[in-house]
């Protein structure tokens, strides 16, 4: 069955740090790009960081550069989302999802949903001030 799993959600103050896990199973990892996405209470779903499959070229959204990092352990089948500085506007479900065979522009996936086909459960951030 092809799955992904979210952890490492939680209550953290604001200026702290947590580190989102994504582990897929049933697919063959390498051969998809990552994308993690996140939708805070009454907002649409928006894009946060894709990484892609071939050669690890990452791309962070403008609200999070600098504070997050995407990467990836092909080995474990795992991408993670390491988060930093967080703010109370970080709050929100923590979604990672999967595209097979990439994405030709990592930027351009990340307004697309269309181009990920399979997503996790997600995983609730919540920043107190």
């Amino acid at each position: 069955e092809e799955q992904l799993v979210e952890s490492g959600g939680g209550l953290v103050q604001a200026g702290g740090s947590l580190r989102l896990s994504c582990t897929a199973s049933g697919i063959t990892f390498d051969d998809y790009a990552v994308g993690w996405f996140r939708q805070a209470p009454g907002k649409e779903r928006e894009g946060v960081a894709c990484i892609s499959h071939k050669d690890s070229s990452t791309f962070v959204v403008d609200s999070v550069k600098g504070r997050f990092t995407i990467s990836r352990d092909n080995t474990k089948n795992v991408a993670y989302l390491q988060m930093n500085s967080l703010k109370p506007e970080d709050t929100a479900v923590y979604y990672c999802a999967t595209s097979e065979g990439g994405v030709a522009d990592l930027a351009s996936a990340l307004v697309n949903e269309g181009f990920f086909e399979l997503w996790g459960q997600g995983t609730l951030v919540t920043v107190s001030s």
